[in-house]
């Protein structure tokens, strides 16, 4: 093995990770990037430090404890966001643990989006869209797993106030956690409810939601990693689309006029289009192109 440094510990990692088959997507996209994270943490740095750190010599206990993070990453598959209790969104750090999803949301990218602009937002499609910039001062976080995305709408939109919704009460008891710890508990709150089942006749400016969107196929064949995620929050029936159609369903009777609907819908673009056609769905552009989060205004819903 490399010296008892950061760097000689990121060598052991990666091997080890690759020869585990580790499977990634919480949070990084391969094994460097993984190990780094662990590591990072293990050693109480930030976890964008790694360069300067890296011919740094450590004590055998410092060492002994980052090397024992990265065996357990690849002994239990578990995502190292349940390892270590945290997951970023851009510069947001959330507390995750068993009972919700690992954030990651190309919605949270549109909300991180041009930050200084802070009150409103646009929703950008194919170019050829009527949408403007608006200003909304109720929101609604559909499936709100560990209330990132709610949190992260309250930041965005000082003057809203936010719903966040879920099914499952342990999910909402993590939210609770993370609604906290950014002292929000007088702007979001936390509903225990069946997408729009507990919402009674509320109305919002804008939704925003990341329902489950896997579809049976693809849940069969998940790496280890996303089995470990609790199911709910990622299977949707045949296709992907069985919370998707609900929320479409359910969305007129919870916008104000003129408000808009966000969803993440993965891989799904085509099987939506094909099961509404016609319908005019606005595909922001996020990291990874167009066609994984579709916007439509209360107008344009089915």
């Amino acid at each position: 093995m490399s010296p008892r440094t950061v760097r000689g510990l990121l060598d052991y990692g990666i091997a080890k990770f690759e020869a585990a088959g580790v499977a990634y997507g919480h949070g990084t996209a391969n094994a460097q990037d993984e190990a780094a994270w662990l590591i990072l943490h293990a050693l109480g740095l930030p976890p964008h430090e790694l360069q300067p750190h890296l011919d740094r010599p450590l004590a055998a206990k410092q060492y002994a404890a980052a090397k024992a993070l990265l065996d357990r990453r690849a002994r239990t598959r578990k995502p190292a966001a349940y390892l270590i209790h945290e997951a970023w969104l851009g510069p947001h750090r959330f507390y995750v643990d068993e009972r919700v999803i690992v954030p990651r949301s190309f919605i949270a990218e549109l909300l991180l989006k041009n930050r200084e602009k802070r009150g409103q937002i646009t929703f950008p499609g194919s170019g050829k869209s009527n949408l403007t910039p608006f200003f909304p001062k109720s929101i609604l976080d559909l499936c709100t797993g560990s209330g990132c995305l709610a949190i992260l709408a309250a930041l965005r939109f000082a003057q809203a106030k936010v719903d966040a919704a879920d099914l499952s009460a342990d999910a909402l008891a993590v939210a609770r956690r993370n609604v906290d710890d950014y002292g929000l508990g007088n702007r979001v709150r936390l509903v225990e409810s069946d997408l729009f089942s507990a919402l009674g006749n509320r109305k919002y400016d804008l939704i925003v939601s990341n329902p489950p969107y896997v579809k049976a196929s693809s849940m069969r064949t998940l790496p280890e990693e996303f089995r470990k995620e609790p199911r709910m929050a990622l299977a949707s029936g045949t296709d992907g689309l069985e919370h998707t159609r609900a929320i479409l369903a359910g969305a007129r009777a919870h916008l104000e006029p003129r408000g808009m609907l966000v969803v993440e819908i993965g891989h799904n673009r085509r099987a939506l289009e094909k099961a509404f056609p016609g319908v005019a769905f606005e595909w922001p552009k996020v990291g990874a192109g167009r066609g994984f989060v579709f916007a439509i205004s209360r107008e344009g819903l089915p």
